[in-house]
């Protein structure tokens, strides 16, 4: 299964579009992930009518676009658990891997988070953290990013895509 993980899209408050190469992966995943900030409902719209399918969470910039603050799926036997990870850099892998832990029903789930727009495939304490930086260069990232999963048998490979 192709999954596109992808946050922090921040149209229009502070980027106008999605990079048209990663419209193109949105469109080819079997699942897209969004873990918040698409800070519109026409962001939202866009996401929902390219994505095959979504799972997406609300972040801190967003309206009430009736979104959950965290949501589980499961796709190619490896269980995600999606969270924004609002608040302060200070804690973020703690405070996701603690949200992974209360939601997951596997103890080999994997936590996808946003809000700090910084590329993140990591382990903590055990749970491993990922966090695309943001699908259209918003600042504070410096460049456009999202990442490009593959998940079968319960296996997850990464990858880094950049615009």
């Amino acid at each position: 299964m192709e999954i596109a993980i992808v946050s922090d899209t921040h149209i229009p408050s502070r980027e106008q579009t999605i990079p048209e190469q990663f419209r193109e992966r949105i469109a080819d995943a079997d699942h897209v992930i969004h873990a918040g900030d698409f800070d519109s409902k026409g962001a939202l719209a866009e996401i929902q009518d390219l994505a095959p399918a979504l799972t997406a969470v609300a972040g801190n910039m967003d309206p009430q676009i009736g979104l959950p603050e965290v949501a589980t799926v499961e796709l190619g036997g490896v269980e995600f658990v999606v969270t924004h990870g609002t608040g302060s850099p200070r804690g973020y892998e703690r405070r996701v891997a603690n949200a992974v832990r209360k939601h997951a029903d596997s103890e080999q789930a994997v936590g996808v988070a946003g809000h700090t727009h910084e590329l993140l495939d990591t382990t903590h304490d055990g749970i491993r953290l990922l966090n695309p930086g943001s699908l259209t260069g918003a600042r504070p990232a410096s460049e456009a990013t999202m990442l490009a999963a593959a998940a079968e048998d319960g296996s997850l490979s990464v990858t880094v895509r950049e615009a």
